[in-house]
């Protein structure tokens, strides 16, 4: 790594995101190269968190925005107050002659960017203050045409509305993509940004996570935990745990004063990890003590 992408690490550790130099570099050349980054992976890995992150390196507004199937332009973009509209059209009623006079001065009246909510899309463009870190989350999980309008969007970086004329950005944003692979993207839309791909984190790195993220956990319960993870997920499941179900359960066991693992604890909180009705059936009695047989004998043995 060269010492710009240290610092950019550094930096990122410092605002509690523990990153490797593959998410380093790509949160570097995204910066850098004002081109949006595609994160791609599975639920839990720290997408999300990297813009989050990015925001507060910045010292920027973040602006989300979450998509979801059967998302449409205008939720993305902007809506009109329709209340406010109508009661500017009533009190416009009460000077009729106002309105006989010059006819059109009702529709600029009332089509006015008073008038005008900016939802996320919008909201990035239109910042005054300096360019805001956009995140545009689960992309995958919008369908095929506004995956089309998205990629003319990050394009130009500016957007037409039919009452007002081209909006276009005075300040550029970040934007960081995120998608979990429900379902394949736009060779279109990969190309124009970069791309980072991020897995479960291994041992080590995990363990460094947790210890950031949950303050005052023991080396024996963190260890502990991140081990017992860690074999977890070479099971076959439906969804493995992600980081974030492995911080909700540690946090859960110093709530409930344990400091080490046992069957019936490990079974009883079981649903902090995972969120399938299959994957709990599935991790039983037996395979709980297969798995702390397995962690407490790699916790013995050399490393």
């Amino acid at each position: 790594m060269n010492e710009e992408i240290r610092a950019v690490q550094a930096e990122m550790e410092r605002h509690g995101y523990v990153a490797g130099p593959t998410i380093a570099t790509a949160v570097f050349l995204a910066r850098e190269m004002r081109r949006p980054l595609l994160v791609e992976g599975e639920a839990g890995v720290g997408k999300t968190e990297i813009a989050k992150v990015l925001s507060r390196m910045l010292d920027t507004e973040l602006v989300r925005l979450q998509c979801y199937e059967g998302l449409d332009t205008h939720t993305a973009l902007y809506e009109w107050n329709y209340q406010r509209q109508l009661l500017r059209l009533k009190i416009a009623e009460r000077d009729p002659g106002t309105l006989e006079r010059d006819p059109h001065r009702l529709e600029d009246l009332i089509f006015g960017r008073e008038y005008l909510l900016e939802r996320p899309l919008l909201r990035a463009i239109t910042r005054r203050e300096g360019p805001a870190v956009l995140l545009i989350d689960e992309v995958d999980r919008a369908d095929e045409g506004f995956e089309a309008f998205l990629l003319e969007v990050l394009s130009d970086f500016q957007i037409t509305i039919p009452e007002l004329g081209t909006i276009s950005a005075e300040h550029v944003p970040f934007v960081l993509l995120t998608s979990n692979r429900s379902r394949e993207l736009s060779d279109a839309l990969r190309r124009r940004c970069l791309y980072l791909y991020i897995e479960h984190p291994d041992l080590e790195k995990e363990l460094r996570i947790l210890r950031s993220k949950v303050p005052g956990v023991s080396d024996r319960l963190a260890s502990t935990v991140t081990r017992f993870v860690q074999r977890l997920r070479a099971r076959e499941l439906r969804k493995l745990p992600g980081v974030a179900e492995t911080i909700d359960w540690t946090t859960a066991l110093m709530r409930l004063d344990q400091n080490e693992l046992d069957a019936e604890t490990v079974g009883a909180t079981l649903g902090c990890l995972l969120k399938d009705e299959h994957d709990l059936k599935s991790t039983g009695e037996a395979a709980i003590a297969e798995l702390l047989a397995n962690v407490n004998q790699s916790a013995s043995g050399p490393g």
